[in-house]
């Protein structure tokens, strides 16, 4: 056996990187830097691939953004909910989804440099169907505590808004917003209010 033969007996196959992959690497650049930040080389260096992986799986750069766009609805919409729909209680449903999304917020700047891309029509698009699917979830979780269905919606709304200022502040003046020890305490305040009647 030579030299070469060995050598590819001894280096493991890189894994085949999947669409998936792509489209969440994308994920990360969009929150590193918005939609300018998504390139196809810098992101197969990230990948430690090349870029013919890029195209097996997408056509070009806008197919891989709209790829990322419908990842981060599944991540941080449908998986979320999914998430929280396993608690049966639902003030701690409430309690728990506003928990999960001010602290991936906190930790993720996902959201803030999406909103900043707004004006893209791509991003238009999956803001609008993402929003529309949050505030409806929200809406029909203050339903279920009693609200009747126009009220149900306008606070499942304020919902959502409250939580988009608290990732803007996050983001923009983190020091203004409560640290972690009164955390808990400021969200059982603001969800008092919400649920206020």
């Amino acid at each position: 056996m030579d030299m070469a033969q060995r050598q590819r007996r001894t280096t493991p196959a890189k894994p085949r990187l999947s669409a998936r992959d792509w489209a969440d690497a994308a994920l990360v650049a969009i929150g590193e830097g918005g939609l300018a930040a998504v390139a196809v080389e810098p992101l197969a260096v990230r990948l430690g691939t090349t870029k013919g992986s890029f195209y097996w799986h997408f056509a070009n750069r806008d197919a891989l953004i709209e790829a990322a766009l419908d990842r981060w609805e599944e991540r941080h919409t449908d998986e979320t909910i999914s998430e929280v729909e396993a608690e049966p209680d639902v003030r701690r449903r409430v309690r728990l989804l506003f928990a999960e999304a001010i602290g991936s917020a906190a930790d993720d700047p996902l959201e803030v440099a999406l909103l900043a891309t707004a004006s893209d029509p791509r991003v238009t698009e999956a803001m609008r169907r993402v929003t529309e699917r949050r505030v409806a979830y929200v809406a029909e979780l203050f339903a279920q505590l009693g609200f009747p269905g126009p009220e149900a919606r306008r606070r499942g709304l304020l919902a959502y808004s409250v939580y988009l200022g608290h990732a803007q502040l996050g983001h923009a003046v983190p020091s203004v917003l409560p640290g972690e020890a009164e955390f808990g305490a400021y969200l059982d305040e603001a969800l008092d209010v919400l649920m206020m009647r």
